[in-house]
């Protein structure tokens, strides 16, 4: 259970950006063509978990951007009384 944690705590540290950049280095790595079968197979595992990994941070993103601006829209409405409001 500890090395799950670990695992975990080391891919919450790695940026949506840095994720980004090695999943564009591996797509690059694979259109090349130069890498053997079981090379090449790596490589894509490593491409389909870095794609999950990014797609939970974005939907992770989306959802805060979501809350704010729901936040955001309380904030601004008039209070009762409030001789400006129309």
């Amino acid at each position: 259970m500890a090395q799950k944690d670990v695992k975990k705590s080391a891919e919450d540290a790695e940026s949506f950006d840095a994720r980004l950049a090695r999943l564009e280095g591996i797509v690059a790595e694979l259109e090349r063509g130069d890498l053997g079968l079981e090379a090449s197979l790596q490589c894509y595992q490593q491409g389909v978990e870095l794609l999950r990994q990014c797609h939970g941070v974005l939907q992770s993103y989306k959802q805060q951007v979501q809350e704010l601006a729901a936040g955001a829209e309380d904030a601004l409405k008039p209070y009762a009384g409030d001789p400006d409001a129309r």
